[in-house]
C-alpha cells in the first residue's frame, strides 16, 4: 500500500486525504498550525491518521508522494528536504485530476478570476450541464471526484496551485492577465512568476481551447516568444477578432467557430470593462460547449456579483461604500479606481508583496480625494503618494479608516476599500477584511 502525506489541513488538504484513503492509500495528514473543528471531525470520521501544531518529519519523509497545501512556501525547510530526497510534491488539483473523466475548464490570471469562475459555472449550470465549481472556491476539488459523477468542472487556480500541476490536463483554458503579484513566493522575478501562470496550459493538446485576454501586456510578450498547440481565442477591447470577443458599439460580440453572440454591455450586471473581458472569456466557454445563445443571455442577465469584489455596501448621507477587499494587488486597484467617474476616498494597505505603484499612480491623482493608509507599515504608501493626494493619512484599524471615511468625504463621495496588498497584518484574510468593513459601514447607518 503506497503512503501519501498531506501537508496542510484546510479545505484542499482534508480533501486531498478523503480522496487518497478512498482511492486505497495509507494517508497521514500533518498541519504545523490548528485544525479546525470541523475537519478534526471530518479526518476522525474517516479514520485518517493526522497530527496539528508540528510535522513530525519521520512519517511525512516516509512519504511515497506528498500533496502539499498551496499556502506552504517551497522555501521551507521541510520541502526543501522532500526535493532533495526526491519525494514527489504534488498539488491536490494535480492529484484529483487523476481520478475525473470530467472536462476540466481552468481558469487562472493575476485579476477577475473568481468573477470569471462563478459567472462561467453559472452559466454553465443555468443551461442545465452537470457541473461541478472547485479549487480555489467552493467545496474541495478532490473530495468531489471521490464519486465522480459530474461531467464539467469549473476550476479557479492559482500560481500556487499550478506550481505542483505536473500531469494536469485543462481541456479549456482561461488566462485573464498577468501582473506582479506574491513575488515575495517568486524570488522577486517576475519571469518566475510568469512561467508558473502559464502551467495551466501544460499538456494541452490541438483540440482543446485556450482563451487570453490579448492586451494584457506581459501575456502577449510571452505568447510572442512560445507557441502552444492549442485552438487560440483571443478577448480583447482594442480590435475586433475574426475568432474569440471583443468589445464593438459597447456590446460583447463574441465568436467561436460559426456561431455568434451579442450582448450589449449595460445589460451585463458586472459593471467596469475588465468585467466585459471577464465576461466575454466566460461566454467563449459556454460556446465552446454548444449552450444555446438565449441561455447565455439569461445566463448574464441573473448573475450575481462577488462579495468582496467592488460590492456596493451601504450609502450614507450620499456617500456610496464600496468593498473592494479582494483586491490585494496594484492591478485591481487599477481597475477598481477606472470603475468610478466620482471622487474617491480610498482606503488602501496591508502587507506589501513588493507592489509597484507607478501604475495607478496618474488615476490616483485624477480620482482621488483622499488616501487612508491602514496597516501596521505605512511607510511604503505614505513615501509615495504624500505628495500626490491632497489629504492623505495612516490609520491601523478597519473602524477608523472607515469613520475617517465618512468624515472627509462628502455628498457624491465613493468610500472604496482597494488595498493592493495581502490582509494578514490586521485581519485573517481578504474576506475578513471585507466583512469588517461592511461592518463597520452598517455601524455608520445605524448610528
Amino acid at each position: 500500500m503506497k503512503k501519501i502525506a498531506i501537508l496542510g489541513g484546510g479545505e484542499s488538504g482534508v480533501g486531498a486525504a478523503l480522496l487518497a484513503k478512498a482511492k486505497g492509500f495509507k494517508v497521514f495528514l500533518s498541519d504545523k498550525g490548528i485544525l479546525s473543528d470541523k475537519y478534526k471531525e471530518i479526518l476522525n470520521q474517516n479514520e485518517i491518521p493526522f497530527e496539528e501544531g508540528q510535522h513530525t518529519e519521520e512519517q511525512i519523509l516516509d512519504a511515497d508522494e506528498v500533496v502539499k497545501s498551496p499556502g506552504i512556501p517551497d522555501k521551507v525547510a521541510l520541502v526543501q528536504k522532500l526535493k532533495s530526497l526526491r519525494i514527489p510534491i504534488i498539488s491536490e488539483i494535480e492529484l484529483a485530476s487523476r481520478y475525473t473523466k470530467a472536462k476540466i475548464i481552468a481558469i487562472t490570471g493575476s485579476n477577475g478570476k473568481t468573477t470569471t469562475t462563478l459567472l462561467t459555472y453559472h452559466l454553465l449550470k443555468n443551461a442545465g450541464l452537470n457541473v461541478g465549481l472547485a479549487g480555489n472556491i467552493g467545496d474541495s476539488f478532490a473530495k468531489q471526484v471521490i464519486d465522480d459523477t459530474l461531467d464539467y468542472f469549473v476550476l479557479e487556480l492559482s500560481s500556487f496551485q499550478l506550481d505542483n500541476c505536473f500531469e494536469f490536463r485543462a481541456d479549456v483554458a482561461i488566462l485573464l492577465n498577468i501582473t506582479p503579484d506574491h513575488l515575495d513566493r517568486y524570488n522577486y522575478e517576475f519571469q518566475n512568476y510568469v512561467d508558473s501562470k502559464f502551467r495551466v496550459l501544460q499538456n494541452m493538446t490541438p483540440s482543446d481551447n485556450f482563451i487570453f485576454y490579448q492586451e494584457s501586456e506581459a501575456l502577449a510578450n510571452e505568447l510572442a516568444k512560445k507557441t502552444f498547440p492549442v485552438n487560440y481565442l483571443p478577448v480583447s477591447l482594442q480590435e475586433k477578432v475574426a475568432q474569440g470577443g471583443s468589445l464593438q458599439n459597447e456590446r460583447l460580440e463574441v465568436t467561436y467557430q460559426e456561431n455568434h453572440f451579442s450582448f450589449a454591455l449595460e445589460d451585463l450586471p458586472i459593471k467596469g470593462s475588465h468585467n466585459a473581458i471577464n465576461a466575454m472569456s466566460a461566454i467563449l466557454v459556454a460556446k465552446v460547449l454548444g449552450i444555446e445563445n438565449d441561455k447565455i443571455a439569461e445566463g448574464l442577465k441573473s448573475f450575481k456579483s462577488v462579495e468582496h469584489r467592488l460590492e456596493p455596501c451601504g450609502e450614507v448621507g450620499g456617500v456610496k461604500f464600496v468593498n473592494d477587499s479582494k483586491a490585494t494587488n496594484v492591478d485591481s486597484v487599477f481597475y477598481a479606481l477606472g470603475s468610478f467617474n466620482d471622487p474617491i476616498v480610498l482606503i488602501m494597505g496591508g502587507v506589501d508583496k513588493g507592489n509597484d505603484y507607478s501604475q495607478i499612480e496618474d488615476l490616483v491623482e485624477q480620482k482621488v480625494k483622499a488616501l487612508i493608509c491602514m496597516g501596521t507599515d505605512n511607510q511604503k504608501l505614505l513615501d509615495y503618494f504624500g505628495k500626490k493626494v491632497p489629504l492623505i493619512f495612516s490609520v491601523d484599524s478597519m473602524k477608523k479608516a472607515v469613520t475617517l471615511g465618512q468624515e472627509v468625504a462628502t455628498e457624491g463621495d465613493v468610500v472604496l476599500l482597494s488595498p493592493a496588498c495581502a490582509s494578514f497584518d490586521l485581519f485573517k484574510n481578504y474576506e475578513d477584511r471585507g466583512r469588517q468593513f461592511k461592518a463597520a459601514v452598517s455601524a455608520l447607518t445605524i448610528a
